[in-house]
């Protein structure tokens, strides 16, 4: 049962309240992920989070606190932005070690 709840969820797409929550969540997972050092993780979630912050209203976007919004449009980017090499695959002594 809760298999198909989930299901509905996704199907529609969040707005109001629900969406700014679902965005602090998202950076809150991404913030724990990187506090982690679980960097892939963490990028697929900051994506998320990067995605739905933009479809907000500046209204929307002063309700997210200031510390997650920084940490989104910031410091992130300084690790994860455009300019950054993208992630690769095993390096080039793990693919020895396999071979």
């Amino acid at each position: 049962m809760h298999f198909f709840k989930s299901m509905a969820k996704k199907d529609t797409p969040l707005s109001g309240e629900a969406l700014v929550k679902e965005v602090c969540r998202r950076i809150r997972l991404a913030r724990s992920y990187w506090d982690a050092h679980n960097n892939a993780a963490c990028r697929h979630e900051r994506d998320r989070a990067l995605e739905l912050y933009n479809t907000l209203t500046q209204e929307q976007k002063e309700q997210i606190p200031q510390v997650l919004r920084v940490w989104l449009r910031y410091r992130s980017e300084k690790y994860f932005g455009s300019h950054r090499t993208p992630p690769q695959g095993k390096s080039k002594q793990e693919r020895k070690k396999n071979s």
